[in-house]
């Protein structure tokens, strides 16, 4: 990655790049075509250009821009604070002037402007021994260009579509919009392309595209394109598509973990020692450890924005507000559905899906000696029993592998486990009888205690007078934090998964659904992942039957294995359950603001229609 890493840093120095300014795209000074010609039809400049296009990825994963338009607004995630509360609920600060959208936008039509750029020149590049190996170094170009199309088309509806180089044809200040097919068109043989060029492995370089990502992009895509039309075509073409990877593991190095006795394989996805060399990790976003990304070790901020009330709250029983094992919870911004917590996933203490355990932190331990107060205990409705009991701090040096703190740094975790003495925030997804809670030393908050019986949301404060405030305690969405790349209190260098090869399996599962009605290999699919989800003592109490198959229930799925991973909103959109009355069912916060006639669409930013002439004509998307 040190290569990719210094070409793309530097090219960001030359051309004045800057995905969170985002005005690359219009801005971008055309530097002449002798000046062209000479950087780009050299080896190592075209080669640094198309380094360059990865940058703006960074700036989508592992970040907070991307959060709110893939997660938010869906039956998953509720927003409590920052500046996404339009996304997620849909009001009236969802509008031309929100940042995140502004920096997906940006990025996007700077991913496609370098790109473009780059695939021009591979006709007149030099230093090359056959054309086989400029096929595959463009290859890379053509995917990105496709991922770029992909989000801007799903995100914003018909957009501006251009193949042509911006720095060669200059800036268009009158675009037209294209439809969405044509879009789908373009990005359908960028990634058609981008599967007979790519090499199968890129050896070290883990981050650089190959083949295996291409194949799983194409498989996404196709499945999304199922929307528009055609709907039996492109479910067969997602199907085959995704037959490809599922089918070949060897070829591409690409396995589901496999469950054992005593872990089930979706655990082991997600353990940290497997993360740098992930086999269900089909595209990715590479992070080095050593710093060499874009903005250095601030990266992998995903999880501080999903964390509980740490530092209030949590505590008076022991917690603190910012650790480097669970992240800086002053940023706190998302929190899970009582429908996630209660319906996707399985609310029983002893299920055999091992999925919520893996994908949430529950159990929030001290970070110093507390003692329980009479106080305390009354203020929380505790029984007198626990008055005078100690939560046992859990911090100690950390002595596993880690790659960041200096000797002697601590992280909660490392003692006092046995018997949850440490223990003090737990939020199970199932729930306790209250005198048992009573009875538990730690501050406790299951469905019951959070829940709104008579609405589904969150209790206001205001409406249970009589019960401590539990408003902003929750389980910690943790995929992309843990002890072994936690750089800080508030930076994570992990690789993130943009596309596994557990999602390429509930593809095929849709697919086959949409395709021709293949019940028995949509649930040979899903039973795969399933199975995965349990040690394997447990895997039969997983199987589904065909007679269960359906788009609603493969949705349930993707829930399961698939929250927090940047897709839930569009597959919502694809299933045709962006609406009302879904939401109803599944959010109903948000339901009173959802408008159909605009909200399966994001608004065009505003910067972007400040620099056309023709802003009028192109629309903001009805806001």
């Amino acid at each position: 990655m040190k290569t990719l890493y210094k070409y793309s840093l530097g090219l960001i120095v030359v051309f004045s790049l800057s995905t969170t300014s985002c005005k690359k795209y219009l801005d971008e000074v055309n530097p002449g075509a002798t000046t062209l010609e000479t950087a780009y039809t050299n080896k190592s400049g075209w080669e640094g250009l198309i380094n360059t296009i990865y940058v703006d990825n960074y700036f989508f994963y592992g970040k907070v821009d991307f959060i709110g338009p893939s997660e938010m607004g869906t039956d998953l995630w509720i927003n409590y604070a920052g500046s996404d509360i339009g996304i997620t609920t849909y009001d009236n600060t969802l509008n031309t002037n929100l940042g995140t959208l502004k920096t997906v936008w940006g990025g996007c039509y700077s991913a496609i402007g370098l790109a473009n750029t780059a695939i021009e020149f591979s006709s007149k590049v030099k230093g090359y021994s056959s054309q086989a190996d400029i096929d595959a170094k463009v290859a890379e170009a053509y995917f990105w260009r496709a991922w770029a199309y992909f989000n801007l088309v799903e995100q914003f509806g018909p957009v501006y579509l251009t193949t042509k180089s911006a720095a060669t044809e200059g800036n268009n200040i009158q675009p037209k919009r294209s439809t969405e097919k044509e879009i789908y068109d373009v990005i359908i043989s960028d990634l058609k392309f981008a599967c007979e060029k790519l090499p199968i492995t890129q050896g070290a370089l883990r981050g650089r595209i190959a083949r295996k990502a291409a194949y799983a992009m194409l498989a996404k895509v196709y499945l999304q394109r199922t929307r528009l039309g055609e709907k039996e075509q492109y479910a067969q073409l997602a199907l085959t598509t995704a037959e490809e990877l599922i089918n070949n593991p060897a070829k591409y190095n690409a396995a589901l973990y496999l469950s054992d006795a005593t872990r089930s394989g979706f655990a082991k996805a997600f353990d940290l020692k497997n993360n740098k060399s992930n086999t269900e990790f089909l595209f990715l976003q590479a992070i080095d450890v050593s710093g060499l990304n874009p903005e250095g070790f601030n990266r992998g901020r995903t999880r501080q924005y999903y964390l509980p009330d740490l530092g209030g709250r949590g505590a008076e029983w022991g917690t603190i507000e910012t650790t480097v094992l669970y992240g800086r919870s002053n940023s706190k911004q998302y929190k899970p559905t009582k429908y996630l917590l209660t319906n996707i996933f399985d609310p029983r203490e002893n299920t055999p899906d091992t999925r919520f355990a893996n994908t949430f932190t529950y159990k929030f331990y001290a970070s110093a000696d507390k003692v329980i107060t009479a106080a305390l205990a009354t203020a929380y409705q505790k029984d007198p029993s626990i008055v005078g009991k100690t939560i046992l701090s859990t911090r100690q040096a950390y002595t596993g592998p880690d790659y960041f703190l200096a000797s002697g740094g601590t992280f909660e975790e490392e003692k006092n486990m046995a018997n949850d003495v440490g223990l003090s925030v737990f939020t199970p997804n199932w729930t306790i009888p209250t005198a048992d809670k009573r009875k538990i030393p730690a501050l406790v908050a299951d469905p019951n205690d959070l829940f709104d019986p008579a609405t589904n949301n969150y209790k206001l404060p205001a409406s249970f007078p009589n019960e401590p405030s539990l408003i902003n305690i929750f389980p910690a969405f943790k995929k992309f934090s843990g002890k072994m790349y936690a750089q800080s209190n508030q930076n994570w260098l992990g690789d993130i998964p943009i596309i596994r090869l557990g999602e390429v399996y509930l593809i095929a599962a849709e697919a086959a659904i949409l395709a021709n009605n293949d019940l028995l290999k949509a649930s040979n699919y899903v039973n795969v992942i399933r199975k995965r989800a349990a040690i394997t003592s447990r895997e039969n109490e997983m199987l589904a039957t065909p007679a269960e198959m359906n788009v609603a229930y493969i949705l349930k799925e993707r829930g399961r294995e698939l929250a927090g991973e940047h897709t839930r909103w569009i597959d919502l959109k694809r299933t045709g359950n962006l609406s009302t009355a879904y939401f109803q069912q599944t959010n109903p916060i948000i339901a009173p603001n959802f408008d159909p006639k605009k909200h399966t669409v994001r608004p065009i930013p505003q910067y972007f229609l400040d620099a056309i002439t023709n802003a009028d004509e192109f629309g903001n998307n009805g806001y």
